[in-house]
């Protein structure tokens, strides 16, 4: 599907549904949709030459952000069936990247994709364990702070929209591991920045929270689960204006405490989800350690009280990491988030507008004019009732309406 192609878009309109524009709710307002973008929000709008969408009885939201995962394969068609138009790619190399950025680029039957490119981490330390499962061969690492600029600018180079660092000694699961050191790890975000780029931390301990955000990192993309929160570090990742993607679904499954059977079930869910991802959905890792759910879920609580920005995110990565699928978790991860404290339209605010600012993408995230046509049209109103979002009416990608038909097992 070509730029000419998109251009060509019908235009169409949305009448009667109750709109969530990113930040809150609006009432009898008609969204029209042109040459891909929202054109206008209007009260009684004519709908002479457009294609009339009756959502009577339904909520329009924008697009849903997934703001970590690791796509390859089928993945971005996997998330747009479940209303993820975009996802922040948080680990990759070139040869798992492959060709997803051109083909996002160019179809409206996938999600669109933003990458870190491949993390800066340390010879043996996370994900190291993946390799076999997730990357093919050992991907590039940083040996210490000497060479931890060049690291980063051959990121940039790859074409990295972000940088990604790894801080993660192994205390939540009870398998240590080699880590970047703080040194090293204040060297790759300065660098980041010199680029004009985010510099966001992996981290599960709350040893290596403290060292990620002592380092300057600009968003956490997990919480820490090896310990409750205490006021100090609360207080500190507030000061320091991080944002964080707690990860729910992830960090329930890595303490063995959560699969995704509620949402790979769910009759609205199931017929969409290809065997292998149900099959993942419906296990989790059985790491040890001191990491909890409850832990995470108090952490995220206490950040949340705090005025902590939170951003939904799933770490949904591959058939064998267990727990998540591409899509489908986000609507289980919105249910943690409201589980920990948020409002039905907070928690929609972090899977819509607040990834779209946090992450720099000014054309999305949003029922505004201007912004692209992502949209998502479920039953009912989320915004009271956040397991709303999978009953699933329509999903639009620059203002192409998807064919949700179930792909095959």
């Amino acid at each position: 599907m070509s730029a000419t192609d998109r251009a060509s878009h019908a235009p169409f309109v949305v009448t009667g549904a109750r709109v969530f524009d990113g930040e809150r709710s609006l009432d009898g307002v008609d969204v029209l949709v042109e040459d891909g973008r929202v054109a206008a929000l209007v009260r009684g709008a004519g709908t002479e030459g457009r294609e009339t969408v009756d959502g009577t009885g339904a909520t329009l939201l924008p697009g849903l952000i997934d703001a970590h995962t690791h796509p390859t394969g089928d993945a971005l068609a996997l998330a747009l069936l479940f209303g993820v138009t975009t996802e922040l790619d948080m680990f990759t190399v070139p040869e798992r990247l492959g060709d997803q950025r051109t083909r996002a680029a160019a179809r409206d039957d996938l999600a669109d994709i933003r990458s870190a490119s491949t993390g800066a981490t340390v010879l043996g330390g996370h994900p190291s364990q993946l390799i076999g499962l997730s990357f093919r061969e050992q991907f590039p690492v940083v040996s210490g702070p000497a060479d931890a600029a060049r690291f980063v600018r051959e990121r940039v180079a790859e074409g990295a929209d972000f940088i990604k660092l790894l801080i993660d000694d192994g205390t939540a699961t009870g398998h240590p591991s080699p880590t970047l050191t703080e040194e090293t790890a204040r060297i790759v975000v300065a660098t980041a920045h010199e680029a004009g780029l985010l510099a966001v931390a992996h981290a599960t301990s709350r040893q290596n929270t403290l060292a990620a955000v002592r380092a300057g990192a600009d968003g956490l993309m997990h919480v820490f689960m090896d310990r409750p929160p205490d006021e100090e570090t609360t207080a500190r990742i507030r000061d320091a204006g991080v944002f964080v993607v707690p990860t729910l679904v992830t960090m329930g499954s890595m303490a063995g405490d959560l699969t995704g059977r509620s949402v790979a079930d769910d009759p609205r869910a199931r017929p969409l989800i290809p065997s292998g991802w149900h099959a993942n959905l419906c296990r989790c890792w059985q790491f040890g350690g001191p990491g909890s759910l409850r832990n995470a879920r108090d952490v995220t609580a206490a950040l949340h009280r705090a005025g902590v920005p939170l951003l939904a995110g799933t770490d949904a990565a591959d058939v064998g990491v267990l727990g998540t699928a591409h899509g489908v978790s986000l609507h289980q991860e919105l249910r943690l988030l409201v589980e920990c404290g948020l409002t039905p339209a907070e928690a929609l605010a972090a899977a819509t507008s607040v990834p779209a600012d946090r992450f720099r993408l000014p054309d999305r995230g949003r029922i505004a004019p201007g912004r692209q046509a992502d949209l998502l049209l479920v039953d009912d109103d989320p915004v009271t009732d956040i397991t709303r979002t999978l009953s699933i009416r329509e999903v639009w990608r620059r203002g192409r309406r998807l064919d949700r038909a179930a792909p095959g097992g």
